[in-house]
């Protein structure tokens, strides 16, 4: 018997286990609580301890310490919040209507058993912060999902300070989805292959062609995962890492999640429809610490200075691929498509057929930086810790790429 509880096999050595767990954990939890509050005390603040609380495993912690951080982390000043419009904002939006119709459908946003009247207060709220920074930035153009980042916000900073973050980030990390066409945000969703691409070539080559594109991630990217995440700490965690780090994280954090995912990719049918279908239903179980942890090292391994042109090359493979797809359709009549799609991946046309994916590159030093994938969650974090604020970014690239 006392050979067995010393060896684990007993309840009492059970309780004894998660006793300890849960002390190592409070005590963890303290000591990041701590480091936090010190940073935010430090004179100047110290916000890259900041940046670096908010990527390492758990973020922020609670919404209370969010509510300090998150102003920090976008350089806002609390105490001078955006004036409030005198105008009559509700009859002169032209977008109005359009933010009406995506509050009131926003139900599922809000915590579950909160009582009608204080939701319907917050959706007005809502409504409020969207038109106010339209007014204040004319040159942003209001895109549907835009509500879904602002009620984030809103539920957990209140409405003053809501605004001033919101406002802030449209002007920079989301300033490219709400220009007048969607040309940036095409060209950030085409980072998507090129870093699957870099991690795994047979789950992009079988993903090319199948011909599924990058629409599935549509939605995650410009609602930072807020539209397609129902547990709100899986959002607000995400967000204490998106804010922390490059505009770009997003499109990484996507990838990994497809990366993750692979095995249920490679058995799909592989036809655009079976696997747009698998990809936009995201799975609610996500390991998501350990997800964070490879988007940052994948964003230290792969920058986005490197897969820049690759990103642009993909965008006009993508427009060759659609002019095409219909005469593809059309020889291949006497057989079902996705068979010959399924011939292309498993290598069974000759490599020099000119239906060979267009982006085949050599891989010579893929497998050199794959070495190194084996980071460590808190070495992640260290690395991230010297990436461009999103204060500091300025994305020449585009600008070269869209004149």
């Amino acid at each position: 018997m006392a050979l067995r509880s010393a060896q684990g096999d007993g309840p009492a050595s059970s309780r004894w286990a998660g006793g300890t767990l849960k002390a190592d954990f409070n005590a963890k939890r303290k000591k990041k609580v701590a480091e936090i509050y010190q940073a935010l005390n430090s004179d100047p603040t110290d916000v890259a301890a900041l940046r670096r609380m908010a990527i390492s495993e758990g973020g922020l912690l609670t919404d209370e310490i969010r509510r300090k951080v998150w102003p920090k982390l976008l350089n806002i000043n609390t105490n001078d919040p955006p004036p409030l419009s005198g105008k009559n904002l509700r009859q002169m939006s032209k977008d109005y209507q359009q933010v009406l119709l995506d509050v009131r459908r926003s139900l599922r946003r809000f915590p579950p058993g909160m009582p009608d009247e204080q939701r319907e207060g917050l959706q007005e709220e809502l409504i409020d912060i969207i038109l106010l920074i339209l007014e204040r930035n004319p040159q942003l153009h209001y895109y549907q999902g835009y509500h879904d980042i602002v009620v984030t916000f809103l539920l957990v900073v209140g409405e003053r300070l809501a605004a001033s973050l919101v406002e802030k980030l449209s002007t920079h990390h989301l300033r490219d989805f709400m220009d007048p066409t969607m040309d940036n945000t095409k060209h950030i969703l085409n980072y998507l292959m090129p870093i699957i691409d870099q991690v795994n070539p047979e789950l992009h080559d079988f993903m090319q062609s199948a011909e599924v594109g990058t629409i599935f991630a549509l939605s995650w990217l410009i609602t930072w995962f807020g539209h397609v995440l129902s547990d709100f700490r899986h959002v607000v965690r995400l967000y204490d890492f998106f804010l922390a780090c490059h505009p770009l994280m997003p499109i990484y954090f996507a990838a990994v999640i497809v990366l993750h995912r692979e095995q249920e990719v490679l058995d799909c049918d592989c036809d655009m429809a079976s696997v747009h279908h698998l990809l936009s239903q995201i799975p609610q179980d996500l390991p998501y610490e350990t997800l964070i942890s490879r988007a940052g090292d994948l964003f230290v391994q792969f920058p986005p200075s490197e897969l820049a042109r690759e990103a642009a090359a993909q965008q006009q493979a993508e427009r060759t691929a659609a002019s095409t797809f219909k005469d593809f359709e059309l020889a291949s009549a006497q057989q079902r498509p996705d068979m010959v799609l399924r011939q292309r991946f498993r290598g069974l046309l000759r490599p020099e057929d000119p239906t060979k994916d267009v982006l085949t590159k050599p891989r010579t030093n893929r497998f050199v930086k794959l070495a190194v994938m084996g980071l460590t969650v808190a070495l992640g974090a260290a690395a991230l810790a010297v990436v461009k604020s999103a204060l500091e970014w300025a994305p020449k690239f585009q600008l070269q790429l869209f004149p």
